[in-house]
């Protein structure tokens, strides 16, 4: 697949809800995937463990070498985090200068590998005892024999019981004003 077809792909399977994200550490739940075809599906989930360790453990180059190129995205949780690689790079390094990235353990994972069988997308819940439970989507192709992350989506589910908070908090961050004191 060219570059303009990754992109596409990448692209494609975004705007239909199938981005992806991080956030986790050790967790006592299950790793389940959909798609149970052998090969594929167990190298792409092994993939995502290898990247997530690589973060726990501060190893950047191994980090982002699992990325398929300059042009793959990651989607932070912060409306302004949209980043290539050398931007997330230049995000992250101090992060992983200092001897600790970030720890992520993925579960409830689900993979689809696509019919031609060099596209896949996933989604998992990540966990991480300092932030909980956040949600990890993303987009991988084959290059070369091996899976890379064209696109992950980080994002953080909000329960619909307090989502009406949470937007009154982000408009009022957005204008620069304080929510409304209930009390007077």
């Amino acid at each position: 697949m060219n570059a303009t077809g990754l992109k596409w792909t990448a692209a494609l399977a975004a705007s239909v809800g199938v981005a992806a994200c991080i956030f986790g550490c050790a967790s006592d739940r299950p790793v389940r995937v959909v798609d149970r075809r052998p090969g594929p599906i167990d190298r792409i989930g092994a993939m995502l463990d290898a990247w997530h360790a690589a973060a726990a453990s501060a190893d950047e180059q191994t980090y982002f070498s699992f990325f398929s190129g300059d042009d793959a995205v990651f989607m932070g949780t912060d409306a302004t985090e949209r980043w290539t690689v050398p931007e997330f790079k230049a995000y992250a390094h101090p992060f992983f200068e200092r001897g600790r990235a970030w720890s992520f353990t993925g579960t409830d994972r689900h993979i689809v590998l696509g019919p031609s069988g060099d596209v896949a997308w996933f989604d998992e819940v990540v966990v991480t005892a300092e932030r909980g439970d956040w949600r990890g989507s993303g987009v991988v192709v084959k290059i070369d024999g091996r899976w890379k992350i064209a696109h992950y989506n980080l994002s953080l589910p909000i329960p619909n019981e307090v989502f009406d908070d949470v937007l009154t908090l982000i408009r009022a961050h957005e204008t620069d004003e304080q929510p409304a004191d209930d009390d007077g």
